[in-house]
């Protein structure tokens, strides 16, 4: 278990890792209390497990492309860049794929899913694509040794944070939400800093000093679940891929519900209220429902 209790989140000084987790345990030990935690053995029936290679990729989906830092690239092009990888020469970052869009055929792969608390509200019938404001569900990501993400963040919408490594293995840093006044946000978006955390500038933000940072290495096979408000980065340290997926339930709700409301107030005024009311009356419809789960 975490070292520390959940009224002292603050000294938590590691990421648990664990197997052998029911629902039950996942949700009291680490979805209510806000804690991260990775799970090692989610992914024991997923026939994404040795399937989904780069070279798989390579042959399969090799003709999609992105554009990362201005230039364009094919998935086959990048696989090969992956691979030859180095921190001296890094392969730019991240190259990743829209599941549903790009390859939906896959999703049969990645089951059974985490539910990530009572119920998954992400994937709710009555939740509209609108209120996610282009944010993909589900992402693969393509990385290569020496590289990076970009910044220091907290997740968009104020959804959860699911990663799990297909190939590879992937370093994560993260920052509890109590370390939020070191993060030096930027001015037209709150939840990326302005802090290179692998080379701060401790002159333009003293504060960043007094961070703590929790470091975990993700290996091939294991999931990590992180509640939003976790300030957090990744580093690669070898060829890897890895599924993103975005989780919504009853612990950030309103959170999302506000965020939304926020972005419809700046870039739909009109549908803004009438849509803050729906996402208010929905969110206690699934309260409601999730009491018969």
């Amino acid at each position: 278990m975490v070292t520390t209790e959940v009224t002292n989140r603050q000294t938590v000084r590691k990421v648990d890792k664990r197997s052998n987790l029911s629902r039950q345990e996942l949700l009291e030990q680490y979805i209510e209390p806000e804690l991260p935690v990775v799970v090692t053995d989610a992914t024991r029936d997923w026939s994404a497990m040795g399937k989904l290679t780069p070279d798989f990729f390579k042959k399969a989906y090799g003709h999609m492309t992105k554009e990362i830092k201005g230039k364009t690239y094919t998935l086959s092009q990048y696989v090969d860049m992956m691979m030859e990888s180095t921190p001296e020469n890094p392969a730019p970052y991240p190259f990743n794929l829209n599941i549903k869009n790009h390859c939906p055929e896959l999703l049969d792969d990645l089951k059974p899913e985490i539910i990530y608390g009572k119920s998954d509200r992400i994937n709710h019938p009555l939740l509209p694509n609108f209120m996610l404001h282009g944010t993909d569900i589900y992402e693969f990501f393509f990385g290569g040794n020496g590289a990076s993400f970009p910044f220091l963040h907290v997740d968009a919408l104020y959804l959860h944070t699911q990663i799990t490594q297909l190939y590879g293995s992937k370093e994560f840093i993260l920052f509890p939400p109590e370390q939020a006044a070191f993060m030096y946000p930027r001015p037209d978006n709150d939840k990326i800093s302005q802090v290179d955390v692998f080379n701060p500038d401790y002159e333009k933000f003293p504060l960043f000093q007094n961070v703590e940072p929790i470091r975990v290495i993700v290996e091939e096979g294991e999931t990590i679940l992180f509640p939003t408000k976790w300030w957090h980065t990744t580093r690669i340290h070898e060829p890897c891929i890895s599924l993103g997926r975005v989780q919504l339930n009853a612990g950030n709700w309103d959170d999302f519900t506000r965020d939304n409301y926020k972005s419809w107030q700046q870039y739909r005024p009109g549908i803004a209220k009438p849509a803050l009311l729906y996402a208010k009356t929905l969110g206690k419809l699934m309260d409601i429902q999730e009491k018969f789960n």
